[in-house]
């Protein structure tokens, strides 16, 4: 659920917050403290979403499905 609301929802706040991390450096703990609430606060909105939950569930009991059916992880398969 997270990395699909990382990926796919959070985009740009995730690419603000790697951006300020990168210019900062050492001092990102204290400079990007609003880019680091504001990521949190969309993930957290991702979180909380009916609708998307119940998408990620899906997404999961396929995958599980699926290697249960043929005992090949879906990383696995993407990989190879």
């Amino acid at each position: 659920m997270r990395e699909l609301a990382r990926k796919e929802k959070c985009t740009q706040f995730v690419r603000a917050f790697e951006e300020c991390c990168k210019k900062s450096s050492l001092l990102m703990v204290v400079k990007c403290r609003t880019e680091n609430t504001r990521l949190r606060d969309c993930l957290a909105d991702w979180y909380h979403n009916q609708e998307f939950r119940h998408h990620c569930e899906d997404i999961y009991l396929n995958e599980r499905s699926e290697y249960r059916r043929t005992g090949v992880k879906s990383k696995t398969k993407r990989m190879g």
